[in-house]
C-alpha cells in the first residue's frame, strides 16, 4: 500500500494486521482518485472508517486542505497517526478514536466537509444507513462529494436530488455521490 501521487508520492503506508480491515487496493484507489481528481484540492475531508488512513492521506498528498479521520479502533488510529507522521501530513490531520455515529452527533453544525470517504465493513444496507445519518448531520458543504466503497450488495440507493455515479473494479464498487445541500426553510 503506497501513496500514488502528490506531495507524499511513493511512500509506503502501514496497514492493520488481521481480518478486521480491508485496505483499498491500489487499483481501486487509482480509479477512485481519477474520478474525483479535480475535486480534491483545498477540500476538507471526513473519513468515517479510517482504517489505515490511506484515502485521506492520498487526498492530502494531492492538495486537500485538512482531514478528520475517525475510526472506532484505537489500533487503527495508532496506524493512521504513524502513516500521517511518516508522510509529513500530520499537521493537516485530526485523528479521532470514536464510533462514527457518535462523531456525527458531536460534529453536527460545527464542521463542514467537501469530501467524505465511506469505506465501512461490507454489509447490505449499511452505507444507506450511514448516508441517512450523514445527510441529517449538517456537516456537508454545498455539493460535497461522498465516496463510498462497497461490494455489489452494499451499493447505496440513489437519493432524491443527489447525483450518483458508479464505478466497478472487479468485485469492488465505488459510488461517487454529489450531495446537493438542501436549503433550510
Amino acid at each position: 500500500m503506497r501513496v500514488i501521487t502528490g506531495f507524499a508520492k511513493g511512500m509506503k503506508l502501514a496497514a492493520l494486521e488481521g481480518e478486521d480491515t480491508r485496505p483499498t487496493s491500489d487499483r481501486v484507489k487509482e480509479g477512485m482518485f481519477s474520478a474525483i481528481q479535480f475535486d480534491v484540492h483545498d477540500k476538507s475531508i471526513l473519513d468515517l472508517f479510517g482504517g489505515s488512513g490511506q484515502l485521506s492521506i492520498e487526498a492530502l498528498s494531492r492538495g486537500a486542505e485538512k482531514a478528520v479521520i475517525v475510526d472506532i479502533s484505537r489500533t487503527a488510529t495508532e496506524v493512521i497517526k504513524q502513516n500521517a507522521v511518516k508522510t509529513r501530513l500530520m499537521d493537516k490531520c485530526r485523528i479521532i478514536t470514536a464510533d462514527w455515529k457518535e462523531y456525527l452527533k458531536g460534529a453536527r453544525g460545527k464542521e463542514e466537509f467537501g469530501l467524505v470517504f465511506l469505506d465501512p465493513p461490507y454489509k447490505k444496507g449499511f452505507i444507506d444507513e450511514i448516508l441517512k445519518r450523514l445527510y441529517a448531520s449538517d456537516v456537508l458543504a454545498k455539493e460535497a462529494l461522498i465516496i463510498c466503497e462497497s461490494d455489489k450488495d452494499g451499493i447505496p440507493e440513489p437519493s432524491d436530488g443527489n447525483e450518483q455515479k458508479l464505478y466497478r473494479y472487479g468485485r469492488t464498487y465505488v459510488s461517487v455521490i454529489k450531495a446537493i445541500k438542501k436549503q433550510q426553510n
